[in-house]
């Protein structure tokens, strides 16, 4: 029996209270909850509620945030990109969107639809549903369009197109139809049971219907310049250098006191790529926030003058895939557990600065109504003489140089990261060691931008040490189901595609958990991946940096931007006013110089 009240986010119910990583050496805060027990860890780790954002009195507007991003921008069309979509958060909008503790709450929707306010009805005699969307009255384009169902209907329509080349087109394959009985109202018809509804197709953004109806959506200029309905607009995008959003003066959002969003006049993203000339220039002021920076990057910046580093739980894990191709030694499970073997977690946690913590699970801790810690649902511990074991009795013996072989074809392969990532690079030569010290040889062949791209979503390594990042409702049947679109290792496993399918298609809490400890149970036997490390969201900003917090989901830290602003330059010359453009004088000379002096435009 479904029970009244029963949102189709319910596996969210167990992190409503997310927890909030300290720094290494730092005392963590006890906010009452137990001590939570990490695998391949020393003593349980206590955690503390995330902490509610703080309201200022008085937000000031204006001025110009320059941000660093690691990564190069291949796209800023939301389902083409292979990135987080850090810039698209902040110029496009979903229906609903997670918040800083990965509760969903409405965005372009005025409410989240649940079972008990009728948002959503089931059908087909409790086997199907639809999800009715009341949209938000008064909201446009960028340029001044009326935002109407109409364009929710075509973004299904546009993404399910098999003629579009999406990097995902998660959801848009469970919608049967899309009625749209008037301009407000989205009426979508699933085919099964959407568990996960809320972290897919109309979370990521929504497509302008008279913009691009008729248009080939892989070769369009909106790629480079989308039109949305967010709260900044792109301006400027200069291909590996920078892209330029400036305020939208339209925007339909205000805050709890009624302010109009948002703050920020101007955002500046700029690729840089380098870690130490990220460090460089958040010291010099020149970037004020960056966000996901780096363990060690983090670890160097503690301390550092008008920089705060903010740190935050996050869905996500580090994992070290098999390419399991036809053809392919790593197909050897006995070869697959003995490497899972020789991982020491610890010294991964503490070549990443103390921050993450070693897990054994893809489906992580924090996820508490759907983890199971029993040891069958968990990969392989530490333990390199149990992997020396295994390998002299699978006949790979050592030659006289310390490496194995079998049938005189060496144990020999390649470990792909991406090129230029620091965490990346430190995680995959800690592996490089100690699969050495079992007797296996593994070189680097790191990639960077398309190469490693095309690399991992079509298995062309045979080691990679990599990360995923799951939406607040995970769906793991993209990574790991045998037509996932992210699973690029050529796992396929009939066993554990029920599973998922059982996992993905409930509504029942514990339908839901024993689903989810399958799913567990079976990658923890196959090992087609072995789970690593947590991952903690770690962002470096400036003092003046107002508002900020960091979003654990992958809808990215700039979800909450339009809520940010940024305290003036020190000096009377640079005081700004407490009211948005439209109502107060431009900004003057001087004061535009205080802000570049002070790493605003470029």
């Amino acid at each position: 029996m479904l029970r009244a009240g029963l949102t189709l986010a319910i596996a969210l119910a167990s992190i409503a209270a997310l927890p909030v990583p300290a720094a290494p050496g730092a005392a963590r805060p006890d906010a009452g909850r137990p001590d939570v027990a990490r695998p391949d860890a020393g003593a349980p780790v206590r955690t503390a509620a995330v902490p509610a954002v703080p309201v200022q009195a008085v937000p000031i507007y204006g001025g110009a945030l320059t941000v660093g991003l690691p990564y190069d921008i291949d796209t800023l069309n939301v389902y083409s990109t292979a990135e987080l979509g850090d810039i698209e958060a902040a110029v496009v909008e979903g229906l609903l969107v997670p918040d800083e503790h990965a509760r969903y709450v409405p965005l372009l929707a005025t409410e989240v639809p649940t079972l008990e306010n009728g948002g959503i009805q089931l059908t087909r005699g409790g086997t199907a549903m639809r999800v009715i969307y009341h949209l938000r009255p008064g909201v446009k384009w960028h340029d001044g369009a009326p935002f109407t169902s109409a364009d929710v209907k075509f973004t299904w329509e546009t993404v399910r197109d098999p003629s579009f080349l999406a990097e995902s087109k998660d959801g848009s394959q469970d919608v049967t139809s899309i009625d749209t009985p008037d301009d407000l109202t989205v009426i979508v018809n699933y085919r099964a049971i959407s568990p996960a509804f809320a972290s897919t197709l109309f979370t990521f953004g929504i497509l302008p219907r008279h913009l691009l109806e008729g248009h080939d959506l892989n070769h369009d200029a909106y790629n480079q310049k989308p039109t949305g309905t967010g709260p900044f607009k792109v301006s400027e995008f200069r291909r590996g250098q920078y892209v330029v959003l400036e305020r939208n003066p339209f925007y339909w959002r205000r805050d709890a006191q009624g302010r109009s969003l948002p703050f920020i006049d101007r955002v500046i993203f700029k690729i840089i790529p380098s870690s130490n000339t990220m460090g460089a220039l958040i010291r010099a002021g020149d970037v004020l926030l960056a966000p996901r920076i780096p363990y060690m990057l983090a670890k160097q910046l503690q301390g550092a003058r008008n920089i705060e580093l903010v740190s935050g739980p996050s869905l996500g894990w580090v994992h070290l895939d098999f390419g399991l191709k036809p053809g392919s030694r790593l197909r050897d499970p006995v070869l697959r557990r003995a490497i899972a073997q020789a991982i020491n977690r610890a010294a991964l946690v503490k070549a990443s600065g103390g921050y993450p913590q070693a897990i054994r699970s893809p489906i992580v801790p924090l996820l508490e109504a759907l983890y199971d810690s029993s040891p069958e649902a968990l990969a392989p511990a530490y333990d390199p003489d149990a992997a020396n074991r295994a390998l002299d009795a699978a006949g790979y013996p050592r030659g006289p140089d310390g490496y194995r072989s079998k049938d005189g074809v060496a144990l020999n392969f390649w470990i792909t990261t991406r090129s230029g990532e620091i965490d990346g690079e430190i995680g995959e030569q800690i592996i490089m060691a100690e699969l050495k010290a079992i007797g296996i040889k593994v070189s680097a062949d790191n990639k960077s931008g398309i190469a490693y791209r095309e690399a991992r979503y079509h298995g062309d390594f045979d080691l990679l040490y990599s990360r995923w990042v799951t939406a607040a409702d995970p769906v793991y049947s993209v990574f790991y189901g045998s037509h996932g679109p992210l699973n690029g290792q050529g796992y396929a496993s009939a066993d554990l595609d029920a599973a998922l399918e059982r996992m993905e298609t409930s509504l029942e809490p514990a339908s839901r958990r024993a689903a989810a400890s399958d799913v567990q149970r079976i990658l923890a036997r196959d090992l087609p991946a072995v789970p690593l490390l947590d991952m903690v969201s770690i962002a470096a900003k400036s003092a003046r940096l107002e508002n900020f917090s960091t979003n654990p989901t992958n809808m990215t830290d700039f979800s909450g931007i339009s809520r940010w602003y940024l305290d003036p330059p020190t000096g009377p010359a640079t005081a700004r006013a407490a009211q948005p453009p439209d109502e107060r004088t431009p900004m003057p000379l001087d004061e535009r110089a205080a802000e570049r002096a002070a790493g605003g435009a470029p």
